[in-house]
């Protein structure tokens, strides 16, 4: 039986390319260090470029439980400009995402080392998604890309950790609520 599993690290402070370094270098030497487990067939750093959720909240965000469809496409940077590529995706992502039944979020990367970009959606379940990847029409893509070689991908997961689910589930209150509410949180100095 095989498994595939997909290690994610989100950061949405920018860091300066040292930094970046060192944690690739961390993250590809923790990962090594588990190689009985698993096989490492590739890393990288992409950037969020594009993304909507139907419930209007500005982020997508997935939990424990959830199931999450990835689709990644690579092509040779003598074919088309990656801003031309990334365009094409956006304009193909922006034209489905709101007839795509069961869809939560979706959200566009793009690779800062490769000629590559992603696509994140979660899904209310995995009937939901199997419905849409089954029922798609492919071909209808297929003009925005006439004439080049693709390398695609596509994947469907079920999250079964996420470290930060405790930590997203809390009530923000603003400040001035908070040093009213007796059980709040304070700090003694």
């Amino acid at each position: 039986m095989k498994y595939t599993c997909i290690v994610w690290y989100g950061a949405w402070i920018k860091r300066c390319i040292e930094n970046k370094d060192s944690l690739a270098t961390t993250l590809v030497s923790m990962l090594t260090s588990v190689s009985s487990m698993a096989i490492l067939l590739e890393y990288g750093f992409f950037d969020a470029y594009a993304g909507e959720s139907k419930d209007h909240s500005p982020a997508g965000k997935f939990y424990t439980g959830n199931i999450v469809s990835m689709n990644s496409a690579s092509f040779s940077h003598h074919d088309m400009p990656i801003e031309d590529f990334t365009y094409a995706c956006l304009a193909i992502f922006k034209d489905r995402f709101h007839n795509m039944n069961g869809a939560v979020s979706g959200v566009c990367f793009k690779s800062q080392q490769l000629s590559k970009v992603a696509a994140v959606f979660v899904w209310k379940s995995l009937q939901c998604c199997y419905n849409y990847i089954l029922n798609q029409d492919s071909r209808s893509v297929l003009p925005y890309f006439d004439g080049f070689s693709l390398d695609l991908k596509y994947d469907v997961f079920k999250v079964v950790y996420v470290s930060g689910d405790s930590a997203l589930n809390f009530h923000i209150f603003p400040p001035h609520k908070m040093l009213e509410d007796k059980q709040g949180l304070h700090k003694d100095y």
